[in-house]
């Protein structure tokens, strides 16, 4: 009898050691943001709660010039300054762009970042743009001066006060 019990401790003793296989957890959307680097521009933000650039379409549709939303928005890059990194332009995935520029102009992007995700922080809003000022952003961005002197007609455009901004590495 003494056998008997000895041998059913050492089966149970073998069974509780059997592996089990375990799945890995599924990975969130989330997390997956959470695993991108970045580099910080300004002020700290995080990558949580971006709003796509094809969102940001129908905010912005929804404005009228002087209208400002607060808001985060994940976009590609189309344009840097090139003098300095001053301002850049988003591609809202519709054809049209939104003109980032920087809080009190307190940081300045690469000029090298075209084609690049970013995520900007802060202030969307509608502008009137002067032909004097377009034609300044033309002239940041290495256009002809045929193109620039094409400018003739003040253009309501999408904007945005960037106080933080995470370069995709």
């Amino acid at each position: 009898m003494r056998k008997y019990g000895i041998l059913m401790v050492m089966v149970l003793g073998l069974i509780s050691c059997k592996n089990e296989e375990s799945k890995a957890p599924e990975t969130t959307e989330t997390e997956l943001i959470a695993k991108v680097e970045y580099k910080s521009f300004g002020k700290e933000i995080i990558a949580d709660d971006a709003v796509e650039a094809k969102s940001m379409v129908q905010h912005y549709e929804g404005m009228k010039a002087g209208d400002s939303i607060d808001t985060k928005m994940i976009a590609k890059v189309d344009d840097v300054c090139k003098a300095k990194g001053c301002w850049m332009k988003l591609n809202l995935d519709n054809g049209e762009q939104v003109m980032v520029k920087f809080k009190d102009y307190g940081f300045f992007m690469p000029k090298d970042i075209a084609g690049k995700e970013v995520i900007v922080n802060g202030k969307a809003y509608v502008k009137e743009v002067s032909v004097d000022e377009q034609r300044h952003y033309a002239e940041d961005g290495g256009e002809s001066k045929e193109a620039i002197a094409a400018i003739t007609e003040p253009k309501r455009t999408y904007s945005f006060e960037a106080d933080g901004v995470l370069l995709k590495e």
